[in-house]
This record gives structure tokens, sequence and C-alpha cells, in this order.
């Protein structure tokens, strides 16, 4: 029978099939962070229950920690408290635990990946919705919740009714300054922040072939804010050489016997999906969002919508406007912007430091942009100084952070003051998500850049262009 890459790696892990209920899937990886994870060991201490496989569970410091001076104690009481336990309770089970100012330390979408703890055809969790990020090399990933870190540190498995297959296609070549952030903004743009509700997304086509495996990460990365499960891309060559050699992946016989499996993990030629989507890459532009969600995105030249060109409510959609101080026919582009981050698990990997730093390079950042430039771990921060970026930022007058979440969501000090507009390659631009009352605009490395430099929205074409000229 045929299958898609969905079904062939959700059904190899169904440990029972409860009838008109969930599945009960065996997890091969589970990721944990000191937000989501107290209260799960609580709850094994209240019951006196061990994590069964320490050895399947990895454990990093990355949403509450600070991006300056972590070498000192952490000064925020929750933060420090949450930190501290997440220390204690891998101790206390045996959980590899990578905490401020370990080597291997840093987002734990970054991190997993980097030590070849993520690998094609696994199962993967973590009590945090990006994790969807680990889906680039055709594993199926997902963000969880509390209750049910506790059912996986307990049993190894968790209990999830089987989503639907959806197939995204993008075929033509993508035009310069185009990155793989701009093509995730654009099929979210298309589909609305819930078009892919219900669904397990496979990304199909010439334009995710081509893309590194960075790249893929950012838009699986990105599956969650269109509705969906999780999102993933069928491994291939690329996906293999960036696995080989890397710490956990596997080695000699084990690799072998591995490759022999991850070749059979593709969609078969006749296989069905519940839904399918095709777009043309050629039409994509840099993209930019305007509102207070990220289906609230359009190419960075463009207008911002007339409400009634808007699916979904006109009063939602003025009220998003009037928090960013924007209007409906209004054009982005000009739009004096305060601050810049770039970072995250979705852009805070060596390649995205790669596209800033060149953007930059030769420039000078505007004297009203604060900028805060945070590696996703300290293994892209040495890239960093080891490639020569980090003089190049200098030269352009760029400081560079410590590892961590940061501006992303402000649970530590990087919070985007109340106001103030920042141009964020993060994921998510809610209402307070960088900071009370920030303004949030998601975009590209690229476009980041590019405002940094000009301190306003600015298409990074022109940028190019004059490079060229």
């Amino acid at each position: 029978m045929s299958k898609t890459l969905f079904d062939k790696v959700w059904d190899s892990h169904v440990v029972r099939k409860i009838e008109n209920g969930p599945d009960v899937l065996f997890i091969d990886r589970h990721l944990v962070h000191e937000v989501t994870s107290p209260v799960a060991f609580l709850g094994l201490s209240n019951r006196n229950i061990p994590v069964l496989y320490p050895e399947r569970t990895f454990a990093t410091a990355d949403h509450n920690t600070p991006t300056r001076n972590q070498h000192l104690p952490v000064q925020d009481p929750l933060s420090a408290n949450q930190l501290r336990a997440l220390e204690k309770n891998a101790r206390d089970h045996g959980i590899p635990y990578w905490g401020l100012g370990h080597e291997k330390n840093g987002i734990v979408h970054v991190i997993g990946p980097e030590n070849g703890i993520t690998l094609p055809g696994a199962t993967i969790v973590c009590g945090d919705s990006h994790t969807s990020t680990h889906g680039a090399f055709g594993a199926i990933a997902f963000g969880i919740g509390t209750s049910e870190v506790e059912m996986v540190l307990a049993t190894q498995c968790i209990m999830q009714p089987k989503p639907k297959r959806m197939r995204i296609s993008i075929n033509g070549k993508l035009s310069p300054a185009v990155t793989p952030k701009d093509v995730a903004l654009f099929i979210i743009a298309k589909l609305t922040t819930s078009g892919a509700t219900g669904y397990f997304v496979e990304y199909s086509g010439e334009v995710f072939r081509d893309m590194s495996m960075e790249g893929r990460m950012t838009v699986c990365n990105l599956s969650i804010e269109m509705g969906a499960r999780g999102g993933m891309v069928a491994p291939d060559a690329k996906t293999f050489a960036y696995v080989k050699g890397r710490e956990f992946a596997p080695k000699g016989a084990a690799w072998d016997a591995a490759m022999a499996y991850w070749q059979t993990l593709h969609t078969d030629p006749d296989a069905v999906f519940d839904k399918e989507l095709r777009f043309d890459g050629s039409e994509i532009e840099p993209m930019i969002t305007y509102g207070t969600n990220p289906g609230m995105g359009m190419g960075i030249g463009q207008s911002i919508p007339l409400a009634e060109a808007v699916e979904g409510g006109v009063a939602t959609y003025r009220k998003s406007l009037d928090y960013m101080a924007f209007h409906e026919g209004e054009p982005m582009l000009g739009k004096k912007i305060d601050f810049v981050f770039l970072g995250s698990c979705t852009n805070g990997r060596i390649e995205d430091f790669r596209a800033f730093t060149q953007m930059v390079k030769g420039r000078k950042k505007a004297d009203n942009v604060t900028a805060w430039l945070v590696p996703g771990s300290h293994q892209v921060e040495a890239a960093i100084k080891e490639e020569g970026l980090l003089d190049i930022l200098h030269e352009a007058g760029f400081e560079l952070r410590e590892p961590g979440c940061s501006a992303c969501l402000a649970m530590n000090d990087d919070k985007i003051p109340a106001g103030k507009y920042a141009v964020s390659t993060s994921n998510r631009n809610f209402e307070g998500r960088q900071g009370p009352g920030a303004r949030t605009l998601l975009a590209s490395p690229l476009v980041a850049a590019a405002a940094a430099v000009t301190g306003k929205v600015t298409d990074p074409r022109e940028l190019l262009t004059l490079e060229t000229a």
C-alpha cells in the first residue's frame, strides 16, 4: 500500500491503536527546557516514578537565560528558580543537561540538530510549540503540554490523534533576496494562521529541495504558525551529509543500518494526501508582517490590505492595525523602526548570521536603531567568530550577545519597550510577545539587516542593487 512520508514515520512508531481514540506513539527523542518541565518533574516525584529512558531525553536552558553576563548569577528570581529546578531534575534523573556556560548550551531547537540528536525518521517532542523545526530532517516533531511532558518522561510514549496529511509544493526559482523565511511567511499569509489546522504538512518541490538544511528548519519551524501540527521535508543527500559525524548520530555499522532505513523515507509516487496546495516560487518576494499574527504578512513592496479584502472579522482586523498604529492602504516601506532582533529558533543559526553580515558589510548601523544579535547556540557563536563575521559586525557598529531565546518571547531582560517597532526574525508577532506594548514586524535576516542600516523598513533588493551598481 502506498504511503506518504508522514504515514511511514507515524505508523512505524504506533505502539497501540485505541479504537475510536488516539494512537499510543513511541517517542525517540524528548527535548526539555526550564519553562515547561518543572511541574512535569514534580508530578513524577509525587508519584515516585523515574524517567524511563533518560538517555533519550536532553535538557538545555534557553527561554529564561540572559543574553549578557551569563557568567553571573541570574537576577530574575523566577528565571533563576526555573533554571535551578531544571539542573536539579536533570541531575536526579541522569539526563544530559547543558546549562549556562556549557559548550553545547543554546536554544533547544538549534542544539538538537547541531549535536545529531535530531535524526531522519524519528519522533521528537518538546514542551515548546516550535518543535516542528526538527521536521526538516524527515522527522515527526511537535510541541506538547506540561502533562504530556510528564507522560513522555514516565513512559516514552504519548497519546495522539493522527493528523490529516497536507502537501505544499513550490516549484520555480526564488528571486534574489528571497529567503526560506520569506517562503514560510508567504505560505502563512496565503493559508492564514488556521489554514493548516488538523494537518501535518509535507513540503515538496524544487524550492525546498534547493534549500539548505538550515533553510528547511526555518520553514518547518513556522509550520505551527498556520495551525499545522508540524511540518516535514523528505530526507535527502543534504540531510545525510548534515547529520553524519555529529555526536549523537549513529556511527559505523549503526550508520549503515540507519541509512538503509532513511533512504526509504519518501512519499510513494501514488500516495494520497488529504489536501494538496501548489505555489510558484518566482511569485514570492521579501515579506514583512504588518499586524498581530504571522498570517498578517505581505510582500514588502505592497500596501497594507483593506479590511474588506481580508478574511475574518473587520473589527478584529482594525483592532490589530490600531495596536500597530498602522492604517489600511499604507505602504510598509519607509516606516521608521526602533529595534532589530536577529535570533530565535527560527533564524538564530550561522546561515542567518552570514546573510545578515553580508548585507551590513561596508555599511553602518543606523543611529536610531538598537540591534540585538543573539546566536542560537554557543556553536553558532563560535562559528561567527571563527568565520570573521564578528569583525565585520563590529566594524558596522553591531554587538553580539550570548545565546538564548532572547527577545523572541521576552521571558528575560530582552524586552522591546512599549510603542516601539522591532523588525524581528523570530516567529510570532502577537500583542506583547516581545514585551508589553511592543510592535513586532516579522521578517527575514536580510530584511532585518536592511532595516538596521537604514533605520526604516527597506526592501533588501534595493541594497543589493546598490552593491552591484
